[in-house]
């Protein structure tokens, strides 16, 4: 994968464009564990979701690069 995206001619690091599409994955997983009530087992909602976000980050950028 490229390291660097030309968009509307600014260069931009493509994991910039990985972060934007796992923020989307996490409002759509955020909002299914709201549904299925989820956050009624963690202890710390906040820290639970940050974890959430940075491990379709992860996973994502692993698979990516």
């Amino acid at each position: 994968m490229a390291r660097e995206i030309a968009v509307f001619g600014i260069l931009m690091p493509s994991l910039l464009l990985v972060f934007v599409l796992s923020l989307l994955i996490h409002v759509g997983v955020d909002w299914l564990c709201g549904h299925f009530g989820v956050y009624r087992y963690v202890w710390h909602k906040s820290l639970f979701r940050l974890c959430l976000l940075v491990c379709i980050f992860g996973v994502l950028a692993l698979l990516l690069y």
